[in-house]
């Protein structure tokens, strides 16, 4: 194994890499994330980095949590950067491990732009999108050439914490065949309701993936319409994965993890189906 790092990058005291962790799923990771946490003396992750990944550190690493999950006490954005800038310049290897990947609404550009100006060299280790990947994980391409031509990836909160004000939901209904939102589920009553009214059918398909690719990984299938009440119904909390368009679908035919042991929960009068991989 030690010969797929032999030439992989130093890292450098004093530099900060800011590395995708990938959906979850350690396997998921890439060499240059692996080559960096195994060299890092210090990794300052967030709330969506799984144990699994973080136990492949040094033992004398140093952890810092600077996890921001919605409806509780985190660290500001701007604390974090410059406790960022702050490690470097003590001449650590720091490793800023971020859920998913670093540039899908992940904040990962703010805090280069605050390691720019400071003048910390950086890295910049692109990971999985839970968009894409946790997706995969759950049988659901995000193209297919017989569905879609373009997808719209999207943010369920805007900086304020609400529903996204600036998004033209009426082009976004009539334009994007398939949607995939992150940190979606808070609003996903209004989301709907902006997306109805621009257009979209309610009865589309939807589908709701948390825990994308680890082991408590749920799917749950249902429509536009009843979105909302599915979450409620199969207490479903973040961090979740929504995608609305034909793609969903195709799960009937590509749900692989299905396939080697899940089992469906229940299906009832809303069309609704939850899938538990944990069992």
């Amino acid at each position: 194994m030690d010969t797929a790092f032999a030439n992989l990058p130093e890292f450098e005291q004093g530099w900060v890499w800011l590395v995708g962790a990938g959906p979850g799923d350690p396997g998921l990771l890439t060499l240059h994330a692996m080559n960096g946490i195994r060299q890092a003396d210090v990794i300052v992750y967030d709330a969506l980095v799984d144990e699994s990944v973080l136990s492949l550190a040094r033992p004398d690493c140093k952890l810092e949590y600077a996890g921001k999950r919605g409806g509780r006490p985190s660290p500001k954005q701007r604390d974090i950067s410059l406790r960022l800038v702050e490690l470097a310049q003590q001449k650590l290897r720091v490793l800023r491990l971020k859920g998913g990947d670093p540039f899908v609404f992940g904040r990962g550009g703010e805090e280069a732009l605050t390691l720019v100006d400071a003048d910390v060299p950086f890295r910049i280790v692109p990971g999985i999108s839970a968009g894409i990947g946790g997706l995969a994980y759950a049988g659901i391409p995000v193209t297919h050439r017989d569905v879609n031509q373009c997808v719209t990836f999207l943010t369920g909160h805007d900086q304020t914490g609400q529903s996204p004000q600036k998004i033209n939901w009426t082009a976004l209904a009539q334009g994007s065949p398939v949607i995939v939102m992150y940190m979606a589920i808070k609003h996903i009553g209004t989301i709907r309701d902006n997306l109805i009214a621009g257009g979209r059918s309610p009865s589309e398909p939807v589908a709701i993936v948390t825990d994308a690719t680890l082991p408590t990984m749920r799917v749950v299938e249902t429509t536009l319409e009843h979105a909302e009440q599915a979450i409620r119904d199969n207490d479903l909390a973040p961090p979740a994965i929504v995608v609305i368009g034909g793609v969903v679908d195709l799960r009937k035919s590509l749900d692989w993890l299905g396939a080697m042991g899940s089992r469906v929960l229940q299906s009832d009068p809303l069309g609704t189906r939850s899938t538990d991989l944990t069992a």
